[in-house]
């Protein structure tokens, strides 16, 4: 009796799944890709891998004796990769209404996370520039942890993205050369 309801159950999850999936993915197929974004997403991928890579740097850092110029030049770097990463971001933001859904989604996503490691990385430099001596304290080695945190999230949420956005497209065209039903 209990196996027959969950069964019951489970068939009556999928149908409802199904009810609401499928006006989603009639309203997914009107919108192709945006190829320009698709290209942006890519070149927010790699100035993401190059954030995380500073903040690794950073982290390491706090493990060692490094000179304060060596945080300084570091963190300094960083604020550049961040920068050019916001630029990328300003250029989605702006083609994000010729983007597909997926597309939108990550859009809206890379926004917050880059917000909140900017002004992180704003308070490391900060907190650096006035305690030059204090590199191995909690509060430093905090702000340094939540930016190797961040950076590193940014890194793999876009770099999902761009993997999802590839997929995809090689799925269209081996069911347009297979000549088999669209998944939709």
């Amino acid at each position: 009796m209990r196996q027959q309801f969950r069964t019951a159950t489970s068939a009556a999850g999928v149908l409802l799944l199904c009810a609401f999936a499928v006006p989603y993915a009639a309203n997914a197929a009107d919108k192709a890709d945006s190829d320009e974004v698709s290209s942006l997403l890519s070149s927010a991928k790699t100035q993401a891998y190059q954030v995380r890579e500073d903040a690794a740097q950073l982290e390491a850092f706090t493990r060692t004796n490094a000179s304060w110029e060596s945080h300084a030049a570091t963190v300094g770097q960083m604020r550049e990769h961040i920068n050019a990463l916001g630029k990328e971001e300003a250029k989605l933001a702006g083609a994000r209404d010729e983007a597909s859904p997926w597309q939108q989604v990550a859009i809206d996503r890379i926004r917050p996370l880059l917000k909140e490691l900017a002004s992180n990385t704003e308070a490391t430099i900060n907190f650096l520039n006035k305690n030059r001596k204090q590199l191995t304290t909690g509060d430093y080695k905090d702000y340094v942890e939540a930016n190797a945190d961040l950076s590193s999230r940014l890194s793999e949420m876009i770099g999902d993205f761009v993997d999802y956005g590839r997929t995809k497209d090689r799925l269209e065209r081996l069911t347009k050369k297979l000549e088999v039903p669209s998944v939709e």
